[in-house]
């Protein structure tokens, strides 16, 4: 009985440490990004789907984007922020059900590192407003530069060229 106070006490020492850190750790991490807005300000101009993929990491289902198997010329462009990020002639047919690129437009896409699956893979974002575009993998197109950007459909839209 006399060690009962004891794991009490060292329950209590060890459940303090954990959630109070990771939520200042959380917002000590956010990017500046040229445009922020507040939550409730993305909720408000996004569909739940653009949010849902935009804001808060999330994937559509494969080949449910209209843009799949759009291949004339034209822009891509980020549906929260209209920056351009990728152009029509480094699209490619992944058979992966995503929007593929072979590059980005360079300055436009920012990387970082995600772990959610249990491995790492390169994430990529909005460089203007921090969106979540997808994730980039060394298993595109040999001739070019070897590289997918495998992209959410509702991340972007398309911009036909004029002419």
């Amino acid at each position: 009985m006399k060690s009962l106070p004891l794991i009490v006490l060292l329950s209590l020492v060890f459940s303090c440490n954990s959630s109070a850190q990771k939520k200042d750790d959380k917002t000590q991490k956010k990017e500046s990004f040229k445009i922020t807005k507040t939550e409730a300000e993305w909720k408000a101009e996004l569909t739940d789907q653009e949010y849902y993929v935009l804001r808060e990491a999330g994937t559509e289902r494969p080949f449910s984007s209209p843009l799949n198997k759009i291949y004339e010329p034209g822009t891509y462009v980020c549906a929260a922020c209209k920056t351009p990020l990728y152009k029509s002639e480094h699209k490619f047919d992944s058979g992966t059900g995503w929007p593929s690129f072979d590059r980005v437009i360079e300055g436009n896409v920012a990387f970082s590192t995600d772990s959610k699956l249990g491995y790492m893979r390169n994430e990529e974002h909005c460089a203007t407003c921090g969106g979540h575009l997808g994730h980039v993998f060394d298993d595109g197109p040999r001739a070019t530069t070897g590289k997918r950007h495998c992209i959410n459909g509702v991340a972007l839209e398309f911009i036909p060229a004029k002419g």
